[in-house]
C-alpha cells in the first residue's frame, strides 16, 4: 500500500514505514468513516468486465478488509489473498475473513510467483506508493496472460481546497501530495498492460466544519504524511485563519472537500 511517482513537481513522498505505521494506528477507527473509500472501491468493483473469469485474486492494499469480502462473494470458488504494508490492518482484516491469506508486503515487490493471480484489485492505495512504475512491473510479472489489473487511486487536485487554504496562511505543506493524471497516463501506457480503462473522476465530500474533516483525515491515517509538513502543534491563530480560508469555499451543502479519483482497469496481453 504505498505511492507517488518519481516526478520533480511532487518532491518528496511519505516514508512508507510512516505510512504503515499511520495506517496501521487508524485500523480500528478507519471503517467508521470510509465513506469515500467504500464508494470508490464499489465503483472499482463494478468497472470489472462482467464475464472476466477469476481463478485466484489479490486484494491489493486491503486495508481493513472491505473489498476482500466483497471479491470473495463476487467469486465464490476463487482463491483470494489480502495484502497490506499496514500489519495493524492485517491484524483487523483477518478474523473478519474473505481471503484464504493475509500477507504483509509491499506493492512494489509483491511477495508472489509470476503469473500467479488473474485479478488484482487495489482501491485508494497506490496513491502512496512512490514508484508506481515498479507497481505497474510487479503487477505484469504477476498476472497470468489474459488477467487484470485493476485500480482506484488519487491524482493532483485532491483536497484543492485544504491545500489552498493552508496556502492562504502559511505556504507549508499540509497536504498530501498526489502524481498528475498526466502521470498515471504516461506510465499505464508504458507499462506492456493494455489500457481497458483509464479516467478521473471527481467526488465531493461535504462537511459542517473543518475540524470534521481534518478528524475524519486522521481516522482514515491519510492525514498529512508529507516530508517538509510543520512539525509541533498547530498554533491556534493559524487554525482559526484556516478556518477562514477554508470559509470562503462554503456551498449550501457545507464545506467541499473534492478527492480527484483515477480509475484503471488494465489487461495483460495474451
Amino acid at each position: 500500500m504505498t505511492d507517488l511517482a518519481h516526478s520533480p513537481v511532487l518532491g518528496a513522498l511519505p516514508d512508507k514505514r510512516q505510512v504503515a505505521a499511520s495506517f496501521s494506528r487508524a485500523a480500528e477507527s478507519y471503517d467508521s468513516v470510509a465513506e469515500l473509500q467504500r464508494a470508490v472501491g464499489a465503483q472499482l468493483l463494478a468497472r470489472l468486465p462482467p464475464a472476466q473469469p477469476v481463478q485466484a485474486w489479490l486484494d491489493l492494499g486491503c486495508g481493513t478488509g472491505h473489498f476482500s469480502r466483497a471479491l470473495a462473494q463476487r467469486f465464490p470458488s476463487a482463491q483470494g489473498a489480502a495484502l497490506d504494508i499496514a500489519e495493524g490492518m492485517l491484524r483487523h482484516a483477518r478474523p473478519l475473513g474473505g481471503a484464504q491469506q493475509f500477507i504483509a508486503g509491499d506493492a512494489e515487490r509483491l511477495p508472489l510467483r509470476a503469473q500467479s493471480r488473474d485479478l488484482l484489485f487495489s482501491s485508494l492505495a497506490v496513491q502512496w506508493c512512490a514508484d508506481f512504475a515498479a507497481v505497474l512491473a510487479e503487477a505484469e510479472r504477476v498476472l497470468q496472460p489474459g488477467g487484470l489489473f485493476a485500480f482506484s487511486s488519487l491524482c493532483v487536485g485532491t483536497l484543492q481546497e485544504l491545500r489552498d487554504s493552508w496556502q492562504a496562511v502559511d505556504g507549508l505543506v499540509h497536504v498530501n501530495r498526489f502524481r498528475q493524471f498526466a502521470d498515471y497516463q504516461r506510465l499505464c501506457a508504458a507499462s506492456g498492460l493494455r489500457v481497458l480503462n483509464l479516467e478521473t473522476l471527481p467526488e465531493v465530500l461535504y462537511y459542517p466544519d473543518v475540524r470534521s474533516l481534518t478528524h475524519e483525515l486522521k481516522a482514515l491515517g491519510a492525514h498529512n504524511l508529507n516530508p517538509g509538513r510543520p512539525g509541533g502543534l498547530t498554533g491556534r491563530a493559524r487554525i482559526l485563519a484556516l478556518i477562514d480560508a477554508y470559509e470562503g469555499f462554503r456551498q449550501p451543502q457545507g464545506l467541499p472537500a473534492t478527492y480527484q479519483v483515477v480509475y484503471a482497469v488494465l489487461q495483460k496481453e495474451h
